[in-house]
């Protein structure tokens, strides 16, 4: 069977699936010359991350494929009930990227109540020319310790922050529709761990008592969080999105910025992508990655690795 993964797999996942037979295609294709190449190569799996878009109309047309899998949680690029409707298989690796997007929301974290995303602008600028004043203008940070994070969403992704925040002495709060209570084990590296039960809130009740508020929850049709939701946000309130685009309207999070509502933001991903609004690119007050949530070598490495199993598992 042949494997195209258009969108990247890592070494360790294509290893697992050659060692089973499977004949894995590494390359990038073009989405507008997706059908051709599948039907001109007789593709039997197509592997995708955010970039590709496994629509309707590929899945008509490409009769030869059997599974879709994404490689990550979200799968807004894929309409997933009509794929299954049609007798595909569809999978994900919805653990395998969640330490690594954590990770990304306390880098965030860290580096604003520092002020490094600014810092590190004006350094190398004006290091050595204005140092006694850009100490004095970095110098009022503040520590995460004793303040209240507030996550929106609490699937496993959440859940990894809040080990993080729990670890680093923070008041974890979090929210979300479908959960009502999750055990968070921190598991330490001599073999120790401790386990903390979180009991979810109401959205309104994680609002007004939030210092930081992080984003966990998949492409909605309409944003969660506008000016009416940042409006019940503490002053001062940190904001993070590692989730997707679309669920922070990002107009009225710059307005709430200027006016000095908002603190601190940091956003990982973007309505617009991959050109994000020049508005939000040129604030000083925001901590920039282009959306690397999930982009780190340990995590690629796990979600090849898992692609291949359930691939194996599905298939052979």
């Amino acid at each position: 069977m042949k494997i195209l993964a258009n969108d990247g797999i890592s070494q360790s996942g294509i290893d697992a699936l050659e060692k089973k037979g499977f004949e894995v295609i590494n390359t990038k294709v073009a989405q507008n010359q997706l059908e051709n190449y599948i039907n001109e190569n007789n593709i039997d799996v197509i592997l995708v991350r955010s970039a590709t878009q496994v629509r309707q109309e590929l899945i008509d047309a490409c009769p030869s494929i059997k599974l879709i899998g994404r490689g990550g949680v979200g799968m807004d690029n894929i309409d997933v009930e009509y794929a299954k409707d049609n007798g595909l298989h569809v999978i994900n690796t919805p653990e395998a990227s969640s330490t690594s997007v954590a990770e990304l929301v306390f880098s965030h974290l860290f580096g604003m109540v520092r002020f490094l995303h600014s810092s590190n602008r004006e350094m190398p600028l004006e290091g050595d020319s204005r140092f006694k004043e850009l100490k004095k203008a970095y110098g009022t940070g503040i520590e995460l310790r004793g303040k209240t994070l507030g996550i929106i969403g609490f699937g496993k992704i959440g859940q990894e922050v809040a080990k993080i925040g729990l670890g680093l002495g923070m008041n974890v709060i979090a929210t979300d529709i479908m959960i009502e209570s999750a055990p968070i084990s921190i598991d330490f590296f001599n073999g120790q761990k401790i386990t903390f039960n979180i009991n979810t809130i109401p959205q309104d009740e994680l609002l007004k008592e939030a210092d930081f508020i992080t984003l966990h929850i998949p492409a909605q049709e309409d944003y969660i969080i506008t000016k009416d939701e940042i409006e019940k946000m503490k002053d001062g309130v940190g904001i993070v999105n590692t989730a997707r685009g679309g669920i922070l309207n990002e107009v009225d999070l710059v307005k709430a910025i200027e006016s000095g509502k908002v603190q601190f933001a940091g956003l990982d991903v973007f309505e617009t992508e991959p050109t994000p609004a020049v508005q939000l690119l040129m604030n000083p007050e925001i901590s920039l990655t282009p959306h690397i949530g999930g982009a780190t070598k340990e995590a690629q490495d796990r979600i090849g690795v898992e692609l291949a199993k359930q691939i194996i598992e599905l298939l052979s």
